[in-house]
C-alpha cells in the first residue's frame, strides 16, 4: 500500500492537505517569533541572555508535560468522535483542561518555591539570581498560559479543526512581535517585558480559542455520568510514554554534543547551526505530526482500518518526496546558506559539508516522526516510545561511534 501509486488527488489526501496547511503556517510563524524574541533579548546584554538560557531546561520539561497531555487529548477525543460518542468527547475535553490547567499551575508553583535550589543544581552563578528572581514569576505565568493554549489547540485538532490553531499561532506570534519592543524598550521593562509581551499574546490566543470551543460545544464540565478514574487512566496510559518520548531528545542532544565536541569547537558550532536549518526543513513534517493523529483517531474510532492504511501511506510518500526535494535544495545552496549564517571560514566549511550530506537523512527521520505520532494516535504509546528511544540512542549513537572510530 505504501509503495503504490501516490493518491495525492484522493479525497483523503485533500483532507490531509486541508488540515496540514494551517499548521505549517502556524509552526513557521512560531519559529520566526522565537527568533525575533531572542534577537530583542540579545540587545539587552549578557545577563538577560544567560537568565533566559537557564530557563530553557525548565521550559523543556513544561513543554514535555503539555505535549504529552496534548497527544493523549488528541488520541482519545478523536477516537470518541470516530465512534460517534460526542458527549464523552466533550466531557474528556473539559477533564483535560482541568487536569492540564491545575497540573501545570502546581508544577510552576513548585519551580518558584525551589527556584534557588534549581538554579544551584543547574550551575547558575550568584550574579544571575537577582535577575532570574525578578524574571521567573513573569516567565512562569507565560509558560502556564502557553501550556493552556496548547491544550485548547489539542481539543481543536481532535475535533478536526486545524485552521483555528494555525491562525492562533500566527496571530499570537504577530501580537508578540509587536508588543516585544514596546514592553522591553519603550516601557523599559527589559527581560521581564519580554515575558509580559508573551503572556499578553497568549491571552489573545486563549480568548480566540475559548470563544470557538465554547460556541462549538467541544467541552463539557458535567461529569455525573463519567467514569473519571477510568478516563484519567486512559489519558495517563498515553501521556506517560509520550512525556518520556518528549524528554528523550534533550538527553540525546546533550550526549550528541559531548560526542561531537571531540572534533573540536568548530564542529560543535557547525552542528548547532545545522540543527537550526534542520528545524526549518522539518516544518511540514512537524505539521503532519499534528494533523495526521486526529484523522487516524477518528478512523480508528469508526474501525475504518483500510482508510488508516491509505492515510498513512499518503503521508509517508509525501514526506519522502518532499524531504528529498529539500535535501537537493540544501545540497545545491549549501555554500550560500553556510556563508549567510557564519563569518568564520572553518565553521562555514564544516557547515557546508553538513548541509550537503545530512539533509538527505531527514526523509527517514520525518517518516520516523510520523510513525511515532500515528502509534500514539492508535493508542500504542509504548511502541511509539520504543521507536523514539531506538532512533535517538541506539541508531544515532551507533552511527556516531562508527564515525568517531574511523576518524580517531
Amino acid at each position: 500500500m505504501f509503495f503504490g501509486k501516490p493518491s495525492f488527488q484522493s479525497p483523503l489526501a485533500k483532507e490531509l492537505w486541508h488540515m496540514t496547511l494551517p499548521m505549517v503556517f502556524g509552526i513557521f510563524s512560531l519559529l520566526s517569533f522565537q527568533l525575533v524574541d531572542s534577537a530583542f533579548i540579545g540587545q539587552l546584554g549578557v545577563q538577560p541572555l544567560a537568565a533566559q538560557g537557564f530557563t530553557l531546561p525548565i521550559q523543556m520539561i513544561i513543554i514535555g508535560l503539555q505535549v504529552g497531555l496534548g497527544i493523549a487529548t488528541t488520541s482519545i477525543i478523536s477516537r470518541a468522535l470516530g465512534a460517534n460518542n460526542t458527549q464523552y468527547a466533550r466531557q474528556l475535553g473539559g477533564l483535560v483542561l482541568l487536569i492540564g490547567g491545575v497540573g501545570i499551575i502546581l508544577f510552576c508553583l513548585f519551580i518558584w518555591v525551589y527556584w534557588q535550589t534549581i538554579l544551584s543544581f543547574l550551575g547558575a552563578p550568584q550574579s544571575l539570581f537577582g535577575v532570574i528572581e525578578r524574571y521567573w514569576p513573569h516567565w512562569l505565568l507565560s509558560a502556564w498560559l502557553g501550556a493552556f493554549i496548547y491544550f485548547l489547540n489539542s481539543i481543536c485538532r481532535a475535533n478536526g479543526n486545524t485552521m483555528l490553531p494555525g491562525v492562533m499561532m500566527v496571530v499570537t506570534s504577530i501580537v508578540n512581535v509587536i508588543l516585544d519592543p514596546l514592553f522591553i524598550f519603550t516601557f523599559g521593562l527589559g527581560l521581564n517585558g519580554a515575558a509580559m509581551a508573551t503572556s499578553c499574546a497568549f491571552l489573545v490566543g486563549i480568548i480566540m480559542a475559548m470563544s470557538k470551543i465554547w460556541q462549538s460545544h467541544w467541552v463539557c464540565f458535567k461529569w455525573s455520568n463519567l467514569d473519571i478514574a477510568s478516563s484519567v487512566k486512559s489519558i495517563s496510559h498515553i501521556m506517560g510514554p509520550a512525556l518520556i518520548s518528549q524528554l528523550l531528545p534533550s538527553i540525546s542532544a546533550v550526549l550528541a554534543t559531548k560526542l561531537i565536541a571531540t572534533f573540536g569547537a568548530v564542529a560543535v558550532g557547525a552542528w548547532a547551526l545545522g540543527t537550526r536549518f534542520e528545524f526549518f526543513l522539518l516544518v511540514v513534517v512537524l505539521a503532519l505530526t499534528m494533523s495526521v493523529p486526529p484523522m487516524v483517531g477518528r478512523l480508528l474510532g469508526a474501525k475504518d482500518y483500510h482508510q488508516i492504511e491509505a492515510l498513512v501511506g499518503i503521508a509517508v510518500k509525501f514526506v519522502l518526496l518532499l524531504q528529498v526535494f529539500f535535501a537537493l535544495i540544501a545540497f545545491v545552496f549549501s555554500g550560500l546558506l553556510a556563508g549567510w549564517v557564519t563569518s568564520d571560514p572553518n565553521v562555514e566549511d564544516s557547515l557546508r559539508v553538513y548541509l550537503m550530506i545530512v539533509p538527505i537523512s531527514l526523509s527517514s527521520l520525518g517518516i520516523g516522526m510520523l510513525m511515532v505520532s500515528v502509534s500514539n494516535a492508535m493508542g500504542h504509546s509504548y511502541v511509539a516510545l520504543t521507536m523514539s528511544a531506538l532512533r535517538l540512542f541506539a541508531f544515532s549513537f551507533l552511527v556516531f561511534g562508527l564515525v568517531l572510530g574511523l576518524v580517531i
